[in-house]
């Protein structure tokens, strides 16, 4: 057992988390923030309230405010990204992730997402792609050496051609490709699909490279809200269990999408949860 644990904690060193540094951990977890969660805020607020509620990590996505006339995305200036890292350099926070983004589509475009996030220091690009690029999105991920992980929404009944909601469909995607392109598992988008999160992340396990955690007041409803860690239907604690046993190390990261402009205290006890998370044996 003690062999079989270590031989998972190498693995996760060697390919979930090899460039966050453990400053970046609350509790067992490299953990932290979505910045969506602060979605009614710019870049440099969103980083001082993940900071404010304890988290250590950050996940960016394109189009957040960078001021009144500017967007922050991978777009970006050399001198916005400057201004950037010296903010999480001030909180102390490690930006690990960018998305949800769109790949596949845009050769010249996808290249700038990669060189963005090579820049900045992040290491996984989130994405629901065009499947028809995955030729063109390996080949930057080995070029950059950079993970691609595919996120997944809830089932949308009204369109059956939208499949990422499905862990089988997003495995046979990946696996056999290059061991960086795998999944962002957002766990509270499963509940609301009516499907286990544990199970889920059972069917992906080593192809998980970041997780969206919400906790939701209801299971298999679209509608479902988010609630502090531990005192929803998402089975959290169950969650940190299962990817504690497969080695996974996070990034874990809130994207907390209720009571918007007054979520810090509620996102701390989601952090606070994450900190005191202890596993079983």
């Amino acid at each position: 057992m003690k062999k079989s644990l270590l031989l998972l904690a190498f693995i996760a060193a060697s390919v979930f988390g090899a460039t966050i540094p453990d400053t970046a951990k609350v509790g067992q977890f490299y953990a932290g923030c979505q910045a969506y969660s602060f979605r009614l805020y710019t870049v440099f607020q969103a980083i001082e309230k993940t900071a404010e509620a304890g988290g250590k990590t950050i996940e960016f996505y394109p189009g957040q405010k960078y001021d009144e006339t500017a967007k922050w995305d991978h777009n970006a200036t050399p001198e916005m990204i400057t201004a950037v890292k010296a903010k999480l350099a001030e909180k102390g926070l490690t930006a690990v992730g960018f998305g949800v983004i769109k790949l596949g589509k845009d050769a010249a475009a996808d290249r700038k997402v990669f060189e963005f996030c090579k820049t900045m220091g992040i290491g996984v690009v989130i994405s629901e792609p065009d499947v028809a690029g995955m030729d063109g999105i390996e080949a930057l991920v080995k070029e950059f050496d950079i993970k691609m992980a595919i996120h997944n929404h809830p089932k949308r009944p009204l369109d059956r051609g939208y499949l990422f909601w499905d862990p089988n469909y997003v495995l046979d995607l990946v696996k056999n490709r290059d061991p960086r392109m795998g999944a962002c598992a957002d766990v509270g988008h499963w509940v609301r699909s009516g499907l286990d999160p544990v199970d889920c992340i059972k069917i992906l396990k080593g192809r998980i490279f970041d997780s969206h955690m919400k906790d939701l007041n209801a299971f298999g409803e679209v509608k479902a809200h988010d609630l502090p860690f531990g005192q929803g239907k998402s089975n959290i604690a169950g969650i940190m269990a299962e990817y504690h046993a497969q080695g996974y190390p996070g990034p874990l990261h809130c994207e907390y999408e209720h009571n918007w402009e007054t979520s810090v205290p509620e996102i701390a006890k989601c952090m606070e949860f994450v900190k005191n998370w202890k596993p079983a044996n």
